[in-house]
């Protein structure tokens, strides 16, 4: 008889200082599939769900798909969202032989810091003991101990940009295998360090992560780990477990214990490698300035501090501001996230022009408010497309009406639905040919990488103040445990 497993998606990544609470309605303008739309949805894609179809199709399982959804990083997720959607997951619990997950491991609720602790908390008590729990989580998860406790195995991303989903997934479906057969019994063991930030914030580059990953190898290749997964934690959540981790899945957790604690000492050992440098605005526009209508390829400027992968709001307006005082020609800025704007534009009209308040609306002191702007609507999309780039080819993504407005020589994307820049047709989408541009502006912080820097002459960051900034002693922290790196000098 075929075995009967579950797969399902629910994944938040929660900026606990954002205003902003994420509600039904913002996974649904993300993307929420329920049943039978999981497999028309997912089936033939390079995605985690794509990959647990395959999965079932080699191993002959039975697959009970009752959810997938995410929504952009904001605020905290509301209760009722959360009982919602876990409700949708517990209540296909039933006669299971195994439990496939894609999570994220930074989901904050109205009523819990620890979201997908509560979760898995709440499946284990449905399915029993033996039925093994699989979960493949985000590199930027803050692993708890209510986790580990509640899976049989923890699997983390092992790129920055997140391009290895899919093979993940993948993995912890082999392994789910093996479990459900009876081959291993994995637990999961968690190590972490008194550090909210490190790791070169997951850049898996740069040294300190790309030696754990390589350790990580050797563990699991020689047997004494099935699995090991370094996370880099999320900052920007106010929790007492933020911070690094190491998640080692083995059969004797004790063994898989000391291995975790022996590479997060390491960890603690790097805790001041960084390799993220910012260019000072003034000096990244006399870059752009310098390469107008003479570089074949554009330069990249990663607006950090407003990423909305990290809970940002989308729509600071202090780099916008710059680049137009500046007049900067054949700019391709993605982007403000301004239904409102969005909605000035549909009004006047494509080939119209309009006069609006753009960005800046959310919070103004955080990276700039609201620009008093007069510019020409070039096109208007529902702003739902395919992405065929490296981070989630072939699945389709949802920004609500989206907006193309000139400004003098600089073309701005305005979305609806927030979200940074990962692929190249979140610009091609609008008409906007991101190659020929001099230079790109990014709402991003290092995701973007996988689909523009490929194209860039050069790729510099700034930090403008926004939400995301890395001034993390300004931050007003109150649950984090204490003392911690680099709040305490210990």
């Amino acid at each position: 008889m075929a075995r009967r497993v579950m797969i399902a998606e629910f994944m938040h990544e929660t900026n606990t200082f954002s205003v902003q609470l994420t509600d039904e309605a913002t996974f649904r303008h993300a993307g929420l599939y329920l049943g039978n739309e999981v497999p028309t949805a997912f089936q033939g894609t390079r995605t985690a769900m794509g990959a647990a179809f395959e999965a079932a199709a080699k191993f002959g399982w039975s697959l009970v798909h009752p959810l997938v959804t995410h929504a952009n990083p904001s605020g905290r997720v509301t209760d009722a969202a959360f009982e919602l959607f876990a409700g949708h997951i517990l209540a296909a619990c039933e006669n299971l032989d195994g439990v496939l997950l894609h999570l994220h491991g930074a989901m904050a609720t109205e009523s819990s810091d620890d979201g997908e602790g509560e979760l898995l908390a709440r499946i284990r008590g449905k399915v029993g003991p033996d039925v093994p729990v699989v979960a493949i989580l985000d590199l930027h998860a803050t692993l708890t101990q209510l986790m580990a406790d509640n899976a049989n195995a923890l699997i983390s991303y092992r790129t920055y940009p997140h391009i290895d989903q899919y093979e993940r997934t993948w993995q912890g479906a082999e392994l789910l295998e093996r479990a459900m057969k009876g081959e291993i019994r994995p637990r999961v063991a968690v190590a972490r360090r008194p550090i909210l930030y490190a790791l070169d914030g997951g850049r898996t580059t740069s040294p300190p992560f790309k030696e754990l990953l390589r350790r990580g190898d050797e563990l699991e290749s020689s047997g004494e780990a099935l699995v090991v997964s370094v996370q880099a934690g999320f900052s920007s959540a106010d929790v007492h477990d933020i911070g690094p981790s190491i998640a080692v899945t083995a059969n004797d957790r004790a063994k898989a214990q000391d291995v975790a604690e022996t590479l997060m000492d390491y960890a603690w050992e790097q805790r001041r490698f960084s390799s993220i440098h910012f260019t000072p605005l003034a000096g990244a526009l006399a870059k752009a300035k310098a390469g107008e209508g003479k570089a074949e390829k554009p330069l990249v400027i990663s607006d950090y501090s407003d990423n909305p992968g990290s809970g940002a709001y989308g729509d600071a307006t202090n780099l916008l501001k710059a680049v137009l005082d500046a007049g900067l020609k054949n700019v391709g800025f993605h982007a403000i996230r301004d239904a409102e704007a969005a909605l000035a534009c549909q009004a006047a009209g494509v080939g119209n022009s309009v006069t609006l308040r753009l960005g800046g609306k959310v919070d103004p002191s955080m990276g700039g408010g609201p620009l008093e702007l007069t510019g020409h609507v070039v096109s208007l999309t529902d702003g739902s497309f395919i992405t065929y780039g490296p981070m989630g080819g072939g699945a389709w993504r949802n920004y609500g009406l989206s907006a193309l407005l000139r400004v003098d020589g600089v073309e701005i994307v305005i979305i609806t639905h927030n979200g940074q820049a990962t692929d190249l047709a979140q610009f091609t989408s609008l008409g906007v040919e991101p190659t020929r541009k001099s230079t790109l502006i990014v709402k991003s912080m290092q995701h973007f990488r996988a689909a523009f820097e490929p194209i860039a002459r050069e790729v510099v960051e700034v930090d403008t103040g926004a939400l995301s900034t890395r001034n993390f002693k300004e931050r007003p922290y109150k649950k984090v445990r204490r003392p911690i790196f680099p709040l305490d000098d210990i």
